[in-house]
Order: C-alpha cells, then structure tokens, then sequence
C-alpha cells in the first residue's frame, strides 16, 4: 500500500465535518490525554478548539522543551535556478510569467556557497524551479557536491524525483529532502497546476516515499496554506506523516505551513489563514507529533516569528532570498516576497533574548556512514 493508497481510504471530508461539529467536551477530553493521537487531529483543529489556544499552547511548550529544549535550528535557502516548465498560477516562477530565466553555473554557486558559508551557516537548502531539462538530477547532484565542500548539511527542494535519482542525489552529499505537496485536495490540485509535469497530483504524492526508500535522513513535507480548505490540507498532512514514520521509520520528519504572499503578478487568495488559524495548526501537530520537527519560514513578518517560537518551532531559515544568485548578485526575478528580512546575527540576538541557543549545526557525514553501517 502507498500513501495514496491509504488517502483512499481515508474520508478526509468526513474528517473535517467532525472538527466543524466538535465541541467543547469533545476538545477537553483530548486535552486531558496523556498523549494525543492522529485520531485527535481533528478535534484539536475545530473552532471549538480556538477557545482553548492557550491550554494548547502550554501544553505544546512543554513537549517541545522536554524533546528539544531551548535549541533552535537555523538553515539557509539557497536557488540554484529559476527555470521552471510549470504553470502553476500562484508561483513567481510559472513559466506562463515572462521575464529572462538564469541557472547558476559553477563558479557563481562557489561564489554563493562562500558567501553564506562566511556568515556562519552549516545547514544549506538547494532549490530550483522544476525543470528537469535545464536542472536534472546531473545538474542537482553536481551542486550537491560541491555544497558537501562547504556545508555540514545539504537539502534538496526541487522537482520530484524516482528512487533511483533520490539516490544519485544522496551519494553526491544531500541528507535531506524537502517536498511539499502544495495541497492535498486533488480538485484544487487541477485548479492551480494547469501545464507541466507538476500538473500529476499522484507523481508528486508518491515522490516523498521515493526518497524516503532511497535513504533520505530527513524528510520535510507540507502545504502551501491558502490554495484550499486548511482543515483539509492539515488533516492529510497529518495523515501523510502518521503514514511515513510507520512505514519509513529510518528517515526523520518535519513539516511546515508556509502561507502564500507576495508572488509575482496578481493572486486572488481564496482560502487565507489567519495568524491565528496558524497558530492552532502549529499547537495540533505539536501536541500529536511530539518529535517532528516543524519549521517556520521568512514567509512570515519578524514579529509573528519571534511569537510563534514558544508553540513548537524547531527550525527556522534566515537571511532568505528567493532568487537565484541573489546572495552576491541579486538581479534576478525571486519565487516569492520575503517578510522577515532580519540578518543571521540579528536572528541569533533576537532569540537569545527570548532564552533560545540557536544550533548551526547538528548533523555530520560521518552520521549517514554509522546509519548505514
């Protein structure tokens, strides 16, 4: 059985009518657990659960202090291109948008790589457009390569892959994988994915068990929130990741929520999520997952951030820039706006003041050798 397999089984619609009709008893019965389950998922997203935020945010401290204490992981996002063969209608890097595409080419990925080893980071994430054509897994892999020469920890984020690519990517020095979904109802999937291979809903869901079977050591996935019902999208969110520690226990999980804004062009955001919506979204994966990790992106203003940090974040990038060569070039069209426009030193001091020690770097080579031995 795959994960889509299982969503087939699973009447998320049925679900989220649950959480519209929980009620009050309903949410304190889940508080009063010892340890909330998948099957509390619902209930902890319902509006009855908004009147009980603070219980659940106590509570979702707590776990996330005794798992990870006062430690905050910082990585930085790095594009390697803007090419994309997509048109998907809420992303700056559609192809439908018509401005002059650049992929890096060695010497201007040494030229980022030193520019943000230089300020301290350990943990770098690549990303591309989706263009296996301009940036295949030769191209990927390459990069990986000689990301390994100045960074502790390499992600991808890029167009989905086979098991045998994921692989090729891995043995070039990549140790995590980042894919998110964008959203899990199929329908609004259509709606927004109108040409290119990103258009297959089913190739991009299989994707993630791809990389997990190929020996990723962490595995992110999400949504982007605002593309359908976020009750929905959460719930088979939450179900995606129940599905991947049961049946690819060797790989680490972590999730994130980004919610959309400043894209290129106009987009008519028919789902928003508040600031509080959230929130709870945050508390329900905290209090159900106590180990995953969750992170939080520079998609959201300094201030939420620095609010947000108590509830369960575990991981934050900084310093973002969402086009490629913008570290030391910054002349090309980005993916999407940036919100927290704070410097890594500004972050750390930021955090300091709140009691947090932020971490660099927690992970070594030498790790995937023992995994593997």
């Amino acid at each position: 059985m795959t994960f889509l397999d299982y969503l087939d089984t699973l009447n998320r619609d049925t679900l989220v009518s649950k959480s519209l009709m929980t009620t009050a008893s309903d949410v304190e019965r889940v508080l009063q657990k010892s340890k909330c389950d998948i099957s509390d998922f619902h209930t902890l997203l319902s509006p009855a659960a908004e009147a009980y935020l603070e219980p659940m945010a106590q509570k979702a401290h707590t776990i996330t202090k005794q798992r990870f204490g006062n430690i905050v992981q910082f990585f930085v996002p790095m594009y390697l291109s803007n090419e994309c063969f997509n048109t998907c209608t809420y992303c700056g890097f559609s192809m439908e948008n018509k401005y002059a595409r650049k992929t890096l080419n060695d010497e201007e990925i040494h030229n980022e790589f030193r520019a943000l080893a230089g300020k301290g980071f350990e943990h770098i994430l690549l990303l591309t457009g989706e263009s296996p054509k301009k940036v295949g897994t030769d191209y990927i892999a390459h990069a990986a390569t000689i990301a390994r020469q100045y960074f502790s920890s390499v992600g991808i984020e890029v167009q989905p892959m086979n098991q045998e690519d994921y692989a090729q990517v891995i043995n070039s020095g990549a140790d995590s994988l980042t894919l998110y979904q964008e959203t899990y109802n199929k329908e609004a999937y259509s709606k927004y994915h109108l040409f290119g291979m990103k258009k297959n809903y089913d190739h991009r869901l299989l994707a993630v068990e791809d990389g997990a079977k190929a020996g990723f050591y962490k595995i992110q996935i999400g949504a982007l929130l605002g593309l359908s019902d976020w009750r929905y999208d959460m719930i088979s969110l939450a179900h995606h990741v129940s599905y991947m520690r049961r049946h690819y226990w060797q790989s680490k999980y972590g999730v994130s929520f980004p919610r959309i804004n400043g894209m290129f062009g106009e987009f008519k955001i028919d789902f928003p999520v508040s600031d509080k919506n959230l929130v709870q979204i945050m508390l329900a994966f905290r209090l159900v997952f106590h180990d995953l990790s969750i992170t939080l992106s520079t998609r959201e203003n300094a201030e939420l951030r620095d609010q947000l940090l108590p509830l369960g974040v575990t991981t934050m990038s900084a310093e973002s820039n969402t086009s490629p060569g913008g570290y030391t070039m910054n002349t090309e069209e980005g993916q999407f706006d940036i919100s927290d426009e704070r410097s890594l030193s500004e972050l750390k001091a930021s955090l300091a003041k709140q009691g947090y020690e932020t971490v660099m770097k927690d992970w070594d080579p030498f790790i995937a050798t023992s995994i593997k031995s």
